[in-house]
């Protein structure tokens, strides 16, 4: 329901100027900008969340020294929420509950600049996680390390290392930050499958089967990426991520993505690596080769690139003096 987070005040144990400051850093805006929005108390900061979220928003806010309040939808607006109308009525019940999430419960943070998941565990339950991946998590929690693809495969870097969160006698939660700064998309599979750049997977549900796919050497080389794709499949929560912002696309026909911009794409699609303009292109540009796609799916792409940071960066490094 859509309740409302307000700032009634300050605590009293706290500093105002330490209170301003840390505000402004958790919205991201300036600090002539925050005393400005604090000096106009009481202030309603947020609003349309539901229950969860507000909480969540009231707890960051009363930990910098802020006085909060969680103001309730009115009592007429809970029941209407729960009174069929005339067009909702006639929908098939499935319809009425598709705002109940399947899976997992989780919460995305940080977005889209430092994508933070939060996930919860229920009891005798597993999530599989990028190795590295997890930030904080409930002590309640067994970690179990596995090595994906076998060790033949890891010797050539075809093998993902996974770690499995196990909530062996009650519920428990995990904080997964993943190591690029950027965006995270996720999926609920139904039976379908999605390949993955093999750096963007970040967790899943148990039943879904990741497998590593060979791209061959002109796909695999000439892409500028490793030699493999992971495949998921099955049904379950799927968690990838990005270098940059994420856009989703509908493909329908034939489209071109520049190689280093890929980061997953649906089964049925078929994919070829061809470069774009000549050999001068190629190796003087910076740009060059590209994924043809083919057919009817859906394409991820990220807004940024390592390549093209690790560039641009390049003419920043220090440089020391032949004197």
């Amino acid at each position: 329901m859509a309740h409302k987070v307000q700032i009634s005040g300050f605590a009293g144990t706290h500093e105002e100027a330490r209170v301003v400051d840390a505000f402004a850093l958790l919205f991201k805006i300036s600090e002539e900008k925050a005393a400005s929005l604090l000096s106009r108390l009481p202030l309603v900061i947020k609003e349309g969340l539901d229950a969860e979220i507000a909480g969540k928003y009231a707890a960051n806010l009363q930990r910098i020294g802020l006085r909060v309040e969680i103001i309730a939808p009115p009592v007429d607006e809970l029941v209407a929420a729960y009174v069929p109308s005339e067009k909702t009525a006639a929908l098939p019940r499935a319809e009425l509950q598709n705002s109940e999430q399947p899976g997992f419960k989780f919460t995305i943070e940080g977005r889209p600049d430092y994508a933070f998941l939060t996930v919860q565990i229920p009891a005798s339950q597993t999530l599989k996680v990028e190795a590295s991946a997890m930030a904080t998590m409930d002590t309640s929690l067994k970690m179990k390390t596995k090595l994906k693809g076998g060790f033949g495969r890891f010797l050539t870097g075809e093998s993902l290392f996974l770690n499995d969160f196990t909530a062996e006698n009650v519920a428990g939660e995990i904080g997964i930050a993943p190591a690029a700064p950027g965006d995270l998309a996720h999926v609920y599979l139904r039976g379908e499958t999605i390949f993955l750049q093999n750096s963007a997977f970040v967790a899943c549900d148990p039943a879904v089967t990741l497998e590593t796919k060979w791209q061959g050497f002109t796909k695999g080389f000439f892409s500028g990426e490793s030699f493999f794709l992971v495949r998921a499949s099955g049904k379950g929560d799927l968690w990838f991520n990005t270098y940059g912002g994420m856009i989703e696309l509908d493909v329908e026909g034939d489209y071109v993505v520049d190689t280093g911009n890929i980061v997953a794409f649906t089964d049925g699609l078929e994919y070829s690596i061809s470069k774009i303009g000549g050999y001068k292109s190629l190796f003087f540009s910076g740009e060059g080769l590209v994924c043809r796609f083919k057919g009817k799916g859906k394409v991820w792409i990220q807004t940024r690139t390592a390549g093209a940071f690790v560039s641009w960066a390049h003419w920043f490094r220090p440089v020391k003096s032949s004197n």
